[in-house]
């Protein structure tokens, strides 16, 4: 029964998944037989330089942030990875990552395939190939907007973009809330804007202080969505 529960859980996994969308009950059956699930607790690694993998990971609960090092140290948020999001694909499709480090924000639920699997199960597939492709590139534009953010804006105007994007849209948003919330702590949104905690804790008091959020523990409640719009720089 417990075993059975499990693989259902795994299908369900996969169907969450955009470019699986149209795969027969069979293929869904195939994918999910060789796609073992795994947990993160926050703040763990994925991978990284010195623990690389040659996995394609499908994110089932949980939030993943990939980020790399830059010469001088400073840690730049690449990507921002929800359920339903596929990552790691690079690699698998002969781009090297090794360079990248992958980090759980929370505890994250993952269904994991290996490089030999994809290549047989998905990459030979046209429709989830062509799929996989267009997520590359998605991928690639928001890697260089992070990059034209991290030079041109100042870190007000990133940590006003950082919390839009964080906080949860209506569709997703408990009923129990009435607001929209990132839940996160401040040394978290500070790696994730590429600064410093004692910089998003004076930056995020400012906001608040204007009535544009509320600050809370372990979490921001988003109190003025069209005025924090308004810091973004956009």
């Amino acid at each position: 029964m417990e075993r059975a529960a499990v693989y259902q859980d795994k299908v369900w996994c996969l169907s969450q998944v955009d470019i699986f969308r149209d795969l027969s009950p069979a293929e869904m059956d195939a994918i999910a037989a060789i796609a073992p699930s795994r947990t993160y607790r926050p703040g763990e690694m994925l991978y990284s330089p010195p623990n690389p993998v040659e996995t394609l990971f499908i994110l089932k609960a949980g939030r993943v942030r990939l980020f790399r090092i830059s010469s001088d140290g400073r840690a730049l948020t690449t990507s921002l990875i929800n359920p339903g999001t596929i990552f790691g694909e690079m690699i698998l499709l002969g781009q090297h990552m090794y360079d990248n480090y992958a980090e759980a924000l929370d505890e994250v639920v993952v269904c994991v395939l290996n490089r030999a699997c994809v290549q047989e199960q998905l990459l030979s597939d046209p429709r989830i190939a062509a799929r996989i492709t267009d997520i590359l590139g998605q991928r690639l534009l928001a890697m260089e907007r992070r990059l034209s953010e991290s030079v041109f804006k100042s870190v007000p105007q990133r940590i006003a973009g950082l919390l839009l994007q964080l906080a949860a849209p209506p569709a997703r948003r408990p009923l129990t809330a009435r607001a929209e919330q990132v839940r996160l702590t401040h040394e978290q949104i500070a790696a994730l804007a590429g600064t410093s905690r004692e910089t998003t804790t004076k930056i995020l008091g400012e906001f608040a202080e204007r009535g544009l959020l509320r600050l809370g523990r372990g979490r921001i409640t988003l109190l003025d969505r069209d005025r924090l719009a308004a810091e973004t720089g956009d």
